[in-house]
């Protein structure tokens, strides 16, 4: 028996690469018609708003975005919240409002730096609004100067000077005239934000198994960048001005434009805490915002800046628009946010102003319309228009946050050292807060499946019910000995998918069960020359149909007939500064191909379930250290559909990868459990593993669950460690007890 299963490994590991002729099921040289072929998605394409069908439809799908922003961002779930040790000093007295400088700790030892407002006249409770500055030189500090203050006042974007020459702070004085708390923070790497540079120009040295930084392999397998980061940041923000004495809770605002204006949309869309948005010249169907903090792998896949947006809905949400990306705003994206807030019942709460008269800006004509929208919506109770008057700026060293009395940070505080270390807390708290969701009962299993599971079906973004339409295309038809061989195309004509596929088929005795084999080699993996490989041929002889395909980068899709050794990335303008290679600018817009072979795994899988000969069983077998961590994927998105499946995991570890453009790369699969975890979410059905190493998440699930038939690592009973095992296994199995055939 050793011999006879050794055997049908070497016939399977040993198959030639070289596609028999007939086995094709294009002409040689030709490729699939497959949209994935094409040049990758980038920031610069076209998002149009997914629309949902009814009011009702709308929560389901607001989650989806927040997830998916909350997931690409690293916050699923959101990590822990330590003492804000919140510092506010330094106040500045003006007429009728004051300044005071603040600093406090997002994450331990990292600071957020900003300028505090507050009325002196107006009485209290007081709406709270939070202001992220966005790509303005010198950030909080920004200051026209007197040539583009001249030009600003003479085409009637500013009033006055120092309104004009201080835009910023402008905003935040008005605001507080109102009656607002005004938070005015920092982006990263600006004005007193100094810890980490905004965009490094090399990081490649912090790319390294341990002690990373941000942008390195490991990272991005955590779902840990710059945009989280700054994410977390604004999210501590709100902590920040909701703990404050007087604040109404029930009126929070946040107001930004460019990137000051993704951040807006970002943290309205996940944190209700907001109660009013206005993200300002950057919300489009357009570019999408060009820089790391406002990319991260996973987060425009199947949604752009006019879903993020709409997640505000249906609490009130203003837009501007100026002569850059945001131009056709009016005709394109807009229509649909006014359809969703009518379906809603509240058209009142949109609000869009379309100055594209003027270039990129936050200017005063954009702010007066800011004005009136957080006087109605708050009920501030000021005639509009709301216009500015002069004030007295801040100079720099009224607003700066660091003195001799509370000094800037330096030494390892700052730097290299400041960021491996933030990712190393980062890792060390997400580390444990996965672990503890990790289930010991039955109770605990719904939670895991909910944030595991949750985080799982955003990274592979297909389950088996979304798999639309798909038609079959024969290429050949014949009878072989005791089966019939057919080639053909699978097309999935939603997402212009292609698939070269075999089917194998008892010609007198099928049993009613189809296993769907798929191997490193692609298709070309259960044959040996033109004839099947001795496990198959078994399995047709008792009575068991077999179908297999080139999954995403197998087979026919080599036109040089070599499987790829990278993933084609995309990088912003030359590529030439280390910021600019960011995998967030690839991962962020299109699937890896890890995750393009799971659906393939899932389109296959829904064209044998939905055929006309329904089968009374579905098994999924997946061999080869590359193919059999993507048929777990897939079947953690399959439901009930699979009956058993057949996993050969090898020593294959995501942990292990040294490249973001490694074919087996995907954005947060360690963060996620890798395998283990992937494994752990395939339904309670038969799952049988190869694979030496123990499945400790994989484990426990299944002990959690009442229905696990989970067999797999050697501390679980009946496992097998090599993938000779596993197909002897499979074929004993399905030849000695098939199910009864179909009735017709």
């Amino acid at each position: 028996m050793r011999r006879h299963t050794l055997l049908l490994f070497l016939l399977l590991t040993t198959v030639s690469s070289v596609h028999a002729g007939s086995l094709r099921a294009l002409p040689e040289g030709k490729q699939p018609t497959d949209s994935r072929l094409s040049p990758p998605q980038n920031l610069n394409g076209y998002f149009p708003f997914q629309p949902v069908k009814s009011a009702d439809a709308w929560p389901a799908r607001q989650a989806e975005i927040r997830r998916r922003i909350l997931v690409s961002q690293g916050l699923w779930p959101l990590p822990t919240k330590a003492p804000l040790n919140a510092v506010i000093h330094g106040r500045v007295e003006r007429d009728d409002y004051t300044v005071d400088r603040v600093f406090f700790e997002s994450i331990p030892g990292h600071y957020v730096t900003g300028s505090l407002y507050r009325s002196k006249d107006q009485p209290g409770p007081h709406p709270a609004i939070i202001s992220p500055h966005g790509h303005w030189q010198d950030g909080r500090f920004y200051d026209h100067g007197d040539q583009e203050l001249h030009k600003q006042i003479a085409i009637g974007a500013e009033r006055f000077d120092p309104g004009g020459r201080y835009p910023l702070q402008a905003r935040a004085v008005q605001l507080a005239r109102m009656g607002c708390v005004v938070f005015l923070y920092d982006m990263t790497g600006y004005a007193d934000s100094i810890q980490i540079k905004h965009r490094p120009d090399k990081w490649d040295h912090l790319d390294r198994p341990t002690d990373w930084g941000f942008m390195s392999v490991q990272a991005e397998l955590r779902l840990q960048n710059m945009m989280g980061l700054q994410t977390w940041n604004s999210i501590r923000a709100l902590d920040f001005i909701l703990s404050l004495d007087d604040i109404d809770s029930s009126r929070v605002g946040v107001t930004g434009a460019s990137g000051g204006g993704t951040q807006s949309m970002i943290i309205s869309a996940i944190d209700d805490r907001i109660t009013a948005a206005m993200p300002c010249v950057m919300v489009s169907t357009a570019m999408q915002g060009g820089c790391t903090c406002e990319n991260a792998p996973l987060l425009r896949i199947d949604q752009g800046n006019i879903d993020i947006a709409a997640a505000t809905a249906p609490r009130p949400l203003g837009l501007t628009a100026a002569d850059d990306w945001t131009k056709e705003l009016k005709t394109k994206g807009y229509p649909d946010l006014q359809n969703l807030y009518q379906m809603l019942g509240h058209p009142d709460r949109l609000t869009a102003a379309f100055h594209t008269e003027f270039t990129h800006n936050y200017n005063h004509v954009n702010r007066t319309v800011m004005y009136g929208f957080f006087n109605r919506h708050f009920g501030l109770g000021f005639d509009e228009p709301v216009l500015e008057r002069e004030y007295k700026p801040l100079t720099d060293e009224e607003a700066t946050v660091w003195t001799d009395e509370h000094p800037a940070p330096t030494g390892d505080q700052v730097g290299d050292a400041h960021e491996v270390a933030l990712l190393q807390l980062a890792t060390q708290d997400a580390t444990e807060k996965i672990n503890e969701l990790i289930p010991r009962n039955e109770e605990q299993l719904t939670e895991y499946r909910r944030v595991i599971g949750g985080a799982w079906k955003t990274i592979l973004g297909r389950q088996l019910d979304d798999v639309g339409d798909v038609e079959f295309e024969l290429t050949l038809k014949e009878e072989r000995d005791g089966h019939l061989l057919m080639t053909g195309l699978i097309n999935q004509t939603s997402q212009r998918e292609q698939l070269p596929v075999v089917f194998l088929y008892p010609l007198e005795n099928w049993n009613g069960r189809a296993v769907l084999w798929f191997t490193d080699q692609g298709k070309s993996g259960l044959f040996k020359g033109d004839n099947p490989i001795d496990a198959v041929q078994q399995l047709l002889k008792s009575g068991t149909a077999v179908a297999s395909a080139d999954l995403f980068g197998q087979g026919e899709f080599n036109a040089d007939g070599k499987p790829p050794a990278h993933q084609q990335m995309w990088y912003q303008r030359d590529g030439k500064s280390g910021w600019q290679t960011f995998a967030g600018y690839t991962f962020g817009y299109n699937h890896p191909i890890f995750v393009r072979r799971a659906h393939d795994v899932l389109t296959m899988l829904a064209f044998i379930q939905r055929h006309e000969r329904q089968p009374k069983a579905i098994d999924l077998v997946g061999i080869g250290e590359a193919t059999g961590p993507v048929v777990a994927a897939a079947c953690s998105q399959a439901g009930d559909a699979v009956t058993n499946t057949y996993l050969d995991l090898g020593d294959f570890s995501f942990e292990k990868l040294t490249r973001s453009d490694d074919p087996l790369f995907v954005p947060g699969a360690v963060r996620y459990l890798g395998v283990d975890g992937l494994v752990s979410l395939c339904p309670p059905q038969r799952t049988i593993i190869a694979r030496k190493a123990p499945l400790r998440v994989a484990r426990a699930v299944a002990a959690a669950n009442p229905e696990s038939a989970l067999i797999g690592g050697p501390t679980l009973p009946q496992q097998t460690s090599t993938a000779e095992e596993l197909i002897d296994r499979l074929v004993t199995s399905l030849t000695i007890a098939p199910p009864e055939p179909p009735a017709n």
